[in-house]
């Protein structure tokens, strides 16, 4: 007989209204340096940047906190990023030739980065036969010129044409063919050869009508767009560079060979041969190409030269550098990175005779440096974002919310001694574009991150960017060849060409057992524990000043003399003996070193007990590093274990039992294959399912089918693995008695609970010397499915998780509930499950893996609070699953409440790399996550609808005052995204001095229109003369339905329709209606009872008046539109 189990009829609405106060998920903001960068691009009127990536990624930044980014729609690279000066516009260029102008647009008081435009080039001779054009090729350089309303197009066919940036459309009879150019050379020089490709094109700045375009083949020509001839013409070797020096007398060129000349452009005839000066900086032997070279001027008479690339060939062809010169000072910048770009930020007002730079900005692939070049010495200045996460790989992540305003001035105070400034040193940031419009966070989150070469990174993770704070390096403290590498650095110093190291990023490790594998911070003690690869746990403490002195070193041997075991692996770090010199802030206390040395694969602490526990994959152990004593060791080794033995690092592992464990698996595969399929009837099965589809009701929600998951095996491999350690004050021994416990779950499913006994604290904070802290087995749980244990929580009697260390203590949290029966919830990766203690007897339990088919890979327990209701909050548990998804389960009943899918299920290592926070950011509350989304970048979301960090951020823009330009961007404003609310667009105008106009500051959200878009005389006027004002294929469903939400209604008396019409028509006038909407409303209008009146009745005389109508509209015009009033879509 079938048995059935139904639900509660349908869903509760109020608990759904519920979830939406308290749940929302968001992918907020990206924090790190973009991976694979491709282009570059400074505004010098806005002080704004933008990089571009490979993967056809937009980023803009100005001050902290300001940031917008933008996507194109096909994955492509950006090879050339221009500015609009002032207008908060850019153009790019991709790989295949298309041009797209982005807009940063206002609305609902933020700005956002919008793409407007799109224009491809056509790629085939006679592509417009209409036009006459010839064929066009590949853009190679593209030149904004005359304030950015016209651009000069170089492409490979050795042409130039221009466009018109408002509209993207090509200006026909404008375009420079090299025929025309050929005419202005030299009979020798054509030798029926073509120029080449346009390398370069550069715009004078006090004459904007003239352009310098240089040839790939060395031909330099300064065109006269308005005489359309070339004024001068330079002949040159092959081309690879060009700058145009600020008054237009001189010219700089660099070339293939590693050499650079310089031009004057007033000296001789129209033509010149030779340059006034030619150089090879570091000649004479073979150099490489000089890609990029800039010429500033100084106010002191000098001037610098500042170029990249031109190395020797044979000495130092592999190295990435960029040399600055400056009268006899030059210094060779040496990168660890490829040089994408680079530019300065100088004066570039027109009535200013000098660039007087400030400021040198160089992209690498992995890293921004930013030079001070008004110091001497040209020191570096730190940045307040896109530092490189990844200067060396990140092995493990940790976030700490709410840190303490004392712990975190120490730190701030430690990192700013690690890198001081230079007293002379003026310079700040120089990119501080734009206005945060965010408040600024009550409560301070760091992110820690782990690296490979046993460093550990502090980033302010409070806001948008990504600040980073302080290093922590424990190299150190064990004997590597760092100085030895060192020292040979420091030997080459003196050598030509003169190499000064610049930047953090720095991919290569000295020694890979120094990486780190688990970070844990106690943020009311200042307490530190750092695990890494080789077994070493190192526990820290801050002070604020530096020390010198010696670090105990204990061992803990978690094999326990178990036999028939030997280490394979690597060796164990050697400790450096003796007083050690140790910096401000972090400095190690105690070294406990497991053996063997694999890597720690577990760790927590517990400060106020001085408790540190770890595990590896062969146990865990318990130190007290207040005595500095071993309190516990435990092998958790199957006799099967023998991978285990050879750590990560080995390279003698066994081929024979990895082919006999895989024939094994496929042996039992097919025996259980076999069995299922004799034992199943397939007709019974479709009979039943017939059953259930008559006998179950539609609208009775039916438990869903569980798949069948088999239980693993014992004898797995690395089945000893510690996935997880927690300490907890609660009931084990009794329902009595409640103390301090330590519980440790492992990779066969196995669960082990042992109780401490900690001595009490004396009066000074230290523990009485004669007693030591004991240990003793209480529970020990295997659970039937044998999945790997994730993380173990004890809740307490109103099923909330246990406060951390110290918040009970000192009041910063509630009080636990000590009367009622706790529990302890513990999640493996198929299933989370709550039993009761002291008795250990299951409650509840959700199986995940056989109700959505996948696998637990992070855990969280986080209390969210809703938007609704202040004082509202629940503590539910949040998990990422191997498929990418986020799941959110009530706590202590895991019922399945809201998920949803964040991260792509192939991108394994960004699932792996997650981190879900326990609290939210500031006083809200709700969980958050970091997961890396590339090796520089990670990618911030958020599950709370009430606590969300993202940019909120506006800038500034100039328009240009020409109604044309106007009135196009209103036709061919694009669809915004759903994502942005409000369809409407608000730019920010400004006054005439330049400042923010103050009213519209302080009423942003209302849609400030043209007159010529309101008039209905203008709309007539436009379509009267042939210009197509039908703007219905912007206006989508969701503009008019967010229209009609957000207006309210105005009744058109009759009269003011006239006869014929049915009634008075309602009007619907919004607050946030776009230009848009208005235009086609109004022509829709027009159009309408222009269709519905007799000719000549129009319009309808006004009592005591005669002539024009109330609405100004011309008596004679020509339809669009014959749609009827009471038809009209609106």
């Amino acid at each position: 007989m079938m048995k059935f189990r139904f639900r509660r009829q349908g869903a509760d609405p109020q608990r759904e209204k519920l979830k939406q106060e308290l749940f929302a998920f968001n992918k907020t903001v990206e924090h790190g340096f973009p991976n694979q960068p491709s282009a570059l691009a400074f505004d010098p009127e806005l002080r704004i940047m933008a990089i571009g990536t490979r993967s056809g990624a937009v980023k803009i930044y100005g001050t902290p906190g300001v940031e917008f980014t933008g996507l194109h729609p096909d994955t492509a690279t950006i090879t050339q990023i221009h500015f609009l000066p002032g207008q908060g516009r850019l153009l790019t260029l991709l790989d295949d030739s298309s041009l797209h102008l982005w807009e940063i647009v206002h609305h609902s008081g933020c700005a956002h980065l919008e793409e407007v435009l799109s224009f491809q080039l056509p790629s085939r001779p006679g592509f417009d036969s209409a036009s006459g054009l010839p064929g066009l090729t590949r853009i190679t350089v593209v030149l904004l010129v005359t304030a950015g309303d016209m651009a000069a197009l170089g492409t490979e066919g050795s042409s130039v044409f221009f466009l018109d940036v408002p509209t993207l459309t090509l200006l026909e009879g404008q375009t420079l063919g090299p025929d025309e150019v050929l005419r202005s050379v030299p009979d020798d020089y054509r030798c029926g050869k073509s120029l080449g490709p346009v390398e370069s094109l550069q715009g004078h700045l006090r004459d904007p009508t003239k352009i310098l375009i240089g040839y790939s083949r060395g031909l330099l020509v300064i065109w006269n767009q308005a005489a359309q001839c070339a004024d001068r013409v330079f002949l040159g070797n092959q081309l690879e560079s060009l700058c145009w020096e600020r008054s237009g007398s001189t010219l700089v060129s660099s070339h293939s060979d590693g050499s650079y000349a310089v031009w004057s452009v007033d000296a001789g005839g129209s033509l010149a041969t030779q340059p006034t000066v030619a150089t090879m900086p570091y000649g004479p032997f073979p150099c490489k190409a000089i890609n990029k070279i800039l010429w500033r001027n100084c106010e002191s008479g000098d001037h610098f030269i500042i170029f990249s690339g031109g190395m020797p060939r044979a000495s130092y062809g592999d190295r990435h550098c960029v040399s600055v010169l400056r009268a006899e000072t030059l210094v060779t910048l040496d990168f660890t990175s490829r040089i994408i770009d680079f530019f300065t930020v100088h004066s570039t007002r027109p009535e200013d005779e000098f660039d007087e730079p400030q400021a040198l900005a160089v992209l690498l692939e992995e890293e921004l440096v930013v030079l001070d070049l008004q110091t001497p010495g040209w020191p570096s200045v730190p940045g307040p974002y896109l530092a490189p996460l990844h200067s060396s790989a990140i092995t493990c992540s940790a976030h700490v919310a709410n840190v303490p305003a004392k712990l975190w001035a120490r730190i701030v105070s430690a990192g700013e001694q690690q890198s001081p400034q230079p007293a002379s040193s003026t310079l700040r940031w120089p990119i501080t574009g734009g206005r945060n419009l965010a408040q600024e966070p009550s409560q301070r989150g760091l992110l820690l991150t782990g690296h490979e070469d046993g460093t550990v990174r502090f980033w302010d993770a409070s806001g948008v960017a990504l600040r980073p704070l302080y290093k922590l390096s424990t190299a150190g403290l064990f004997q590597t060849d760092c100085e030895h590498a060192d020292s040979l650095a420091q030997a080459t110093e003196d050598d030509w060409p003169p190499f000064r190291k610049v930047g953090c990023f720095d991919p290569y490790s000295d020694d890979p057992r120094l990486g780190v594998q688990k970070v844990v911070l106690c943020k009311y003690t200042a307490r530190m524990v750092v695990a890494g690869t080789a077994g070493q746990v190192l526990v820290l403490e801050l002070s604020d000043t530096p020390s010198e002195k010696t670090v105990s070193v204990s061992s803990v041997d978690l094999l326990q003399d178990r036999e028939g075991f030997t280490w394979k692996g690597h060796e164990r770090l050697s400790p450096c003996t003796g007083p050690l010199p140790w910096p401000a802030g972090f400095q190690p206390r105690v070294l406990v070193q497991c053996l063997p040395p694999a890597a720690v694969t577990a760790v927590t602490l517990h400060a106020e007990w001085s408790l540190v526990a770890f595990g590896t994959s062969h146990g865990f152990g318990l130190f007290d590093y207040q005595r500095k004593t071993p309190v516990l060791a435990r092998c958790t080794l199957h006799p099967n274990d023998s991978l285990a033995m050879e750590g990560p690092l080995s390279r003698v592992k066994s081929l024979k039992k990895s082919l006999r464990q895989s024939f094994r698996r496929i042996r039992k595969s097919r025996v259980s294959g076999k069995k299922r399929a004799a034992n199943a009837n397939s007709k019974l099965q479709e009979a039943n399912a017939q059953l259930a589809e008559q006998a179950c009701p539609h609208d009775v929600e039916m438990t869903p089918v569980q798949r069948r998951i088999e239980p693993r095996s014992a004898d797995d491999s690395l089945s000893g693995v510690v996935r997880c350690l927690y300490f907890a004050d609660t009931f084990l021994r009794d329902a009595v008695h409640h103390g301090p416990t330590m519980w440790a779950g492992t990779n066969s499913g196995s669960v082990f609970a042992y109780a401490l006994e900690v001595p009490t604290a004396a009066a000074g904070g230290e523990k009485q010397p004669e007693r030591a802290v004991e240990a003793v087995l209480g529970k020990e749980v295997q659970l039937m499915h044998r999945a790997p244990v994730v993380a173990i929580a004890v809740l307490d009697g109103r099923g909330r998780p246990l406060p951390e260390p110290y918040e009970a203590s000192r009041d910063l949290a509630q009080a636990p509930d000590m009367q009622g029966g706790h529990a302890v919830l513990i999640a493996s990766e198929e299933q989370f499950k709550v039993f009761t203690l002291p008795k250990v007897s299951a409650k509840t339990k959700f199986k995940l893996t056989a109700h959505e088919g996948c696998r637990v890979r992070k855990v969280a327990l986080a209390t969210f609070a809703s938007v609704a209701c202040e004082d509202y909050a629940e503590t539910c548990l949040a998990c990422l699953t191997n498929l990418g998804d986020v799941h959110v389960f009530s706590v202590p009943g895991l019922r399945p409440q809201v998920h949803y899918p964040c991260i792509r299920k192939e991108d394994i290592s960004g699932i792996a790399s997650c981190v879900l926070t326990r609290h939210g950011q500031g006083e809200g509350k709700g969980s958050q996550g970091f997961y890396l989304i590339s090796p520089s970048e990670f990618e911030r979301f958020s599950l709370s609808a009430r606590n969300i960090t993202e940019p909120l951020c506006s800038l500034d823009v100039s328009w240009p005052q020409d109604s044309a330009h106007a009135s196009h961007r209103l036709r061919e404003s694009p669809k915004l995204s759903q994502a942005n609310g409000t369809p409407g667009i608000i730019l920010a105008p400004q006054s005439h001095d330049g400042s923010p106009d103050p009213i519209c500051s302080k009423r942003s959200d209302i849609q400030e229109l043209p007159e010529a878009m309101l008039s209905p005389m203008s709309v007539d006027s436009a379509t009267s003369a042939d210009t197509t004002l039908d703007t219905t294929g912007d206006v989508t469903v969701e503009d008019v339905k967010d229209f009609l939400g957000k207006a309210r209604t105005i009744q058109l008396p009759a009269t003011l329709l006239g006869a014929g019409t049915n009634g008075p028509w309602p009007l619907h006038v919004g607050p946030t209606c776009p230009a848009r909407v208005w235009a086609w409303y109004l022509a829709e209008l027009w159009g309408g009872l222009r269709a519905v009146l007799p000719m000549g009745s129009w319009p309808p005389p006004r009592p005591g008046a005669t002539g024009r109508g109330q609405l100004g509209l011309p008596a004679h015009t020509t339809s669009h539109s014959t749609h009827h009033p009471s038809q009209l879509p609106l």
